[in-house]
């Protein structure tokens, strides 16, 4: 959708695109946020995902119980939950039996 309804410079805020794409589709959002930004688009993007918030050249804000604050991708707590999720699932998955 973002292809086909997205092609010029614009302000544009996007509230959890990558929501129900995949893997691949995240990356393919990636991809097109990148094109846009070259022609000189601004993009504000809410997500929960590793993979857009790792957008090369993004400035990153997370939001969580101490307010708005500056992040770096390798400190966000979706990160690091990704991350241990993806090292150890049982150490998840145990809590939900």
């Amino acid at each position: 959708m973002l292809a086909e309804r997205v092609a010029e410079p614009g302000l544009y805020l996007l509230d959890e695109p990558d929501a129900a794409l995949s893997f691949t589709g995240s990356l393919s959002l990636v991809a097109r946020v990148l094109d846009l930004v070259a022609v000189g688009a601004q993009l504000v993007v809410a997500t929960h995902s590793p993979v857009v918030a790792a957008l090369p050249g993004a400035t990153l804000l997370e939001v969580g119980p101490w307010g708005l604050r500056p992040a770096v991708w390798e400190e966000l707590e979706l990160t690091a939950s990704w991350r241990q999720f993806l090292g150890d699932p049982q150490s998840f998955l145990r809590h939900l039996t």
